[in-house]
């Protein structure tokens, strides 16, 4: 049984975005056309270009924002607070969710690229606001992002978590593999999988999950 794997867990870490709301919602397609923006604006380059570095930032750096930072210097707060301004009317709440969330045994925590406030704003569209004893962003680990080591380090300690007594959630499959490294129970959030020595199970109904869980 799934529920047998998570007995020893008492500290529950969830990623946010595609994570504890359905991909389908396309809420980050409107993150994503602002960090476009911010890039054409603050680097002086085309929509097409501003596209091509943001995908390539995400993908060396864990971030745009990181990219953003390493190689041009540009200031994180600002831009959190821009690219994170969008409309959260889409997001269903999901009272299912909130209860079975509530039921497990243990803390709860949310630990997200994005910025807290971005994230606790989010939590309440979903009806899970108050659900939650903790809500880490990227600003908790000085702006470095998952899946840097140092960041998980960051909030871990900063939580007082004990890895080998933990479960992480997350959608992103690479945001896993430091988790496992540090002894977490991993779970990948997501239509499809590929499997992966890292990550211990998979679903694409996070909350039909967790009622395995209770």
């Amino acid at each position: 049984m799934v529920r047998a794997n998570f007995t020893h867990v008492d500290t529950w870490v969830f990623d946010l975005d595609n994570t504890l709301y359905p991909p389908e919602i396309r809420l980050f397609d409107q993150i994503e056309v602002k960090m476009t923006e911010y890039v054409m604006r603050t680097l002086g380059v085309a929509r097409d270009e501003a596209n091509r570095l943001r995908g390539d930032y995400w993908s060396t750096y864990g971030t745009t924002l990181a990219g953003l930072m390493s190689l041009h210097d540009v200031d994180p707060e600002p831009y959190l607070v821009e690219v994170h301004d969008i409309d959260m009317s889409a997001i269903p709440s999901d009272p299912t969710l909130r209860g079975r969330i509530e039921e497990l045994p243990g803390r709860k925590l949310v630990y997200t690229n994005g910025a807290a406030d971005y994230a606790g704003r989010v939590l309440e569209a979903r009806g899970l606001d108050g659900v939650f004893d903790a809500i880490y962003g990227v600003e908790h680990a000085g702006f470095r992002p998952k899946p840097e080591r140092a960041a998980f380090e960051a909030i871990f300690a900063a939580d007082r978590l004990t890895p080998t007594s933990a479960a992480m959630f997350e959608d992103d499959q690479r945001n896993l593999q430091v988790p496992h490294q540090l002894g977490m129970r991993t779970v990948h959030v997501a239509p499809e999988h590929d499997p992966a020595d890292h990550v211990h199970h998979h679903t694409d109904d996070l909350s039909s999950f967790l009622a395995k869980l209770l």
